[in-house]
C-alpha cells in the first residue's frame, strides 16, 4: 500500500522549517510554521498533484507561496513568506473568504490592528474581485520579535482602467493624498507602460506601520527606475544602477517580466516616501538558477553583504542541480532610505513544477 500524498501545507512547512534553521532562526520555527499553516487556507491540506488546484499568481508553477531572506546592515537575516491562501474549491471569491476567514484567525492570536485596512477596505475587496488575485498576505519572521503581518491588495481587483483612481483614494483615506503627485511625477511618467500593480499595508501598530505602493515599469531601461526612485530623498542611485545592471545583464530595455519600484510611507510621511525599493525578476534575464546565484552574489559583493545567508537559505530548498532549471531564484530587490536599506533575493518553493533553463541567446536578447 502506497503513502499518501504529502499536502502543498506540509511541504511548505517543511521547507520553511528548513530554511529558518539554515539562517540562524531555528528558534523561531514552531511559531512561524504554525502562521504559515494557518495563511495558507484549507485548499493547501489537499495532497499536492501534477496540476496545481489554482493558478496561483505568487509564483512562476502556480504554488501559492514564495520565500525569501532580508538582509540589512549589522543585523542578522529575516525570513519572509508571500502567501495566497486558497479556498476548498478555490475561486476569486472562494479565495478572498478564505485570506478573510485567515484574517479573523490572526487578528484574534496575533492582535494585529486593523485600522488602516479597514479604511480602505471596501475599496479594495469587492463583492467581485477582478484581476490575479484580491488579498495576499506578508509574513516576517525575525530573530525576537514576534512574527509582523503584512496584507497585499490589487490595484486592479475593479479592472485596471480604475487602478489609479483606486489608489489615490486609498491613499487620501491614509492622510496621504499630498503624496501621489510625487509618485506620480517620478514612477508614472510614461503612459501605458508605468502601472500600479500592489497596494499594501503593515497589520500592526500605526506608529510603526507602513503604507506601501508599487508600480510595475514595462520595458523599462535603468534611467527609468532611477527616475522612478527620485521621488525619495537621499537615493543612492548610483548603487541603484549598478545593481539592476548586475542582476539583469544589461542597461535595457527589460521587455521581459517588469522592473517594479515600491514607496515606502512611515508614520509623519504626508508629501514624499521615506523609502523606495526596486524589485527585479533576474529570472527573466539568466538562462539558469546558476547565473542567476552568480548574480546575486555579485549584488551582495557590490551592496558590501556576507553572502553566506543567502547561500545557506538557497542550499536549504534546491533539489536539483541550479543549471537544471530557472526560477529558484526568482526575485532580488535592492531597499533604499528609511526603515532599513538592504537586499532581499526571493527564493520559489517550486512545489509543483520546475521551469527548465532558456538557451544562452535567449537569456541575452530581449524579445522584440
Amino acid at each position: 500500500m502506497s503513502a499518501p500524498a504529502v499536502s502543498l501545507h506540509d511541504f511548505a512547512i517543511g521547507q520553511l522549517r528548513d530554511l529558518l534553521r539554515a539562517v540562524g532562526l531555528a528558534d523561531s520555527a514552531q511559531s512561524a510554521t504554525k502562521l504559515l499553516g494557518e495563511a495558507l487556507g484549507p485548499g493547501c491540506r489537499l495532497p499536492l498533484a501534477a496540476v496545481p488546484h489554482w493558478t496561483s499568481n505568487v509564483a512562476d508553477d502556480h504554488t501559492p507561496v514564495e520565500f525569501s531572506v532580508a538582509l540589512a546592515q549589522n543585523e542578522r537575516p529575516v525570513v519572509r513568506m508571500i502567501v495566497e491562501p486558497l479556498a476548498e474549491q478555490p475561486g476569486p471569491r472562494a479565495n478572498l473568504t478564505a485570506a478573510l476567514g485567515v484574517l479573523d484567525w490572526l487578528a484574534r492570536r496575533h492582535r494585529l490592528n486593523l485600522g488602516q485596512l479597514d479604511r480602505v477596505r471596501d475599496l479594495f475587496l469587492p463583492d467581485d474581485p477582478q484581476g490575479a488575485f484580491a488579498f495576499w498576505y506578508s509574513l516576517i519572521v525575525g530573530p525576537v520579535a514576534p512574527p509582523a503581518i503584512k496584507v497585499y491588495l490589487n490595484p486592479d481587483v475593479r479592472g485596471r482602467e480604475s487602478a489609479t483612481a483606486l489608489v489615490g483614494e486609498g491613499l487620501s483615506r491614509l492622510g496621504l493624498s499630498a503624496a501621489l503627485p510625487a509618485i506620480s511625477e517620478h514612477g508614472l511618467r510614461r503612459a501605458g507602460l508605468d502601472r500600479f500593480s500592489f497596494f499594501a499595508l503593515d497589520l500592526m501598530d500605526e506608529n510603526r506601520a507602513r503604507v506601501k505602493t508599487y508600480v510595475s515599469h514595462d520595458d523599462a531601461v535603468i534611467a527609468d527606475v532611477v527616475a522612478a526612485a527620485a521621488a525619495v530623498p537621499d537615493v543612492d542611485t548610483v548603487l541603484l544602477a549598478d545593481v539592476c545592471e548586475l542582476a539583469c545583464g544589461g542597461a535595457g530595455p527589460f521587455s521581459r517580466r517588469p522592473l517594479m519600484s515600491s514607496y515606502t510611507f512611515l508614520s509623519g510621511d504626508t508629501v514624499r516616501p521615506s523609502g523606495y525599493s526596486l524589485y527585479i525578476p533576474v529570472r527573466d534575464y539568466v538562462q539558469d538558477d546558476l547565473e542567476a546565484c552568480e548574480r546575486v552574489l555579485a549584488i551582495m559583493a557590490r551592496c558590501g553583504f556576507d553572502p553566506a545567508p543567502f547561500v545557506m537559505a538557497l542550499a536549504s530548498l534546491v533539489q536539483r542541480p541550479l543549471g537544471d532549471g530557472v526560477g529558484l531564484i526568482a526575485h532580488v530587490s535592492l531597499r533604499l532610505g528609511r526603515p532599513k536599506p538592504g537586499v532581499s533575493v526571493y527564493l520559489s518553493s517550486e512545489a509543483y513544477d520546475v521551469t527548465p533553463p532558456r538557451t544562452k541567446a535567449l537569456s541575452l536578447q530581449p524579445p522584440h
